[in-house]
C-alpha cells in the first residue's frame, strides 16, 4: 500500500521527555557506524515525542545511539502516523514500526506494551539550539541527515518503565542517568546527505 508523505526536510513542532543510559556497548544492537564509547559503556537516549502542528501531527518513542560522527543512530522507534512511518523509513532508513500511544508517554502493540514513562520536568529551563546527524541503514550504504533543533530544555525527574521481554529489553537492566523536558520544540530533519 502506498502511503503519502511530505517531501523533506520535514519541520516539525512539538515537546518530549528525553532520558540518557550508559549501556554496556556489548548490548546495543546493531549500528551503522561505531558508537562512542567511554569505558566499555555507550550513551543511549530514549524519547516520547510529541508533534503537533504546524506541521505532521504524531507520537513517538525512540532509542537512539550516540554515535562517533557527531550524532546519533536510532535503533528502535515506533510511530502512530502512517505517512511518518513510511516517509522515516523511505526517506532517511529510520526503522519505524507502528504502536498506539494511549496516553502521551505510553507505548503498546498487538504483542503488548513497549515503554511507559512518568515525567516530571522543573520549572527552570533554559532555550538550546542543537545539531546533529542520524546514521542509518539505508538500501545496503549509510544514510547521513543533518538535524536542526531549538527547544526549552528542563531538568526531569523521569521513571521508565520497559518491558524485560520487549524489543527494549536490552535496557531494561540499567538505571538512567539524566532526563530532560522538552517544550517548544522546533525539529528541521533533512534533507539526507547523497
Amino acid at each position: 500500500m502506498m502511503v503519502d508523505y511530505p517531501p523533506e526536510p520535514w519541520v516539525l513542532h512539538g515537546r518530549a521527555c528525553v532520558t540518557t543510559w550508559l549501556v554496556p556497548a556489548s548490548a546495543l544492537p546493531a549500528l551503522p557506524v561505531p558508537p562512542l564509547v567511554v569505558g566499555g559503556r555507550a550513551v543511549v537516549g530514549t524519547a516520547f515525542v510529541e508533534y503537533a502542528p504546524p506541521g505532521m501531527a504524531y507520537r513517538e518513542l525512540l532509542a537512539a545511539v550516540l554515535v562517533r560522527r557527531l550524532g546519533v543512530s536510532i535503533t528502535h522507534i515506533w510511530v502512530d502516523s502512517e505517512a511518518s512511518r513510511a516517509g522515516g523509513r523511505e526517506l532517511w532508513g529510520i526503522p519505524k514500526e507502528m504502536a498506539a500511544f494511549p496516553t502521551r508517554f505510553d507505548a503498546e502493540t498487538a504483542d503488548g506494551p513497549i515503554a511507559s514513562v512518568s515525567c516530571s520536568p522543573g520549572r527552570a529551563g533554559l532555550r538550546l539550539p542543537a545539531g546533529a546527524s542520524t546514521w542509518q541503514f539505508l538500501g545496503g550504504g549509510v544514510a547521513r541527515t543533518p538535524l536542526r533543533a531549538t527547544a526549552r530544555v528542563t531538568p526531569a525527574r523521569a521513571t521508565w518503565d520497559i518491558r524485560p521481554d520487549g524489543p527494549l529489553g536490552w535496557l531494561a537492566p540499567h538505571r538512567p542517568v539524566a532526563s530532560v523536558g522538552v517544550s517548544g520544540l522546533r525539529l528541521r530533519f533533512g534533507p539526507r546527505r547523497r
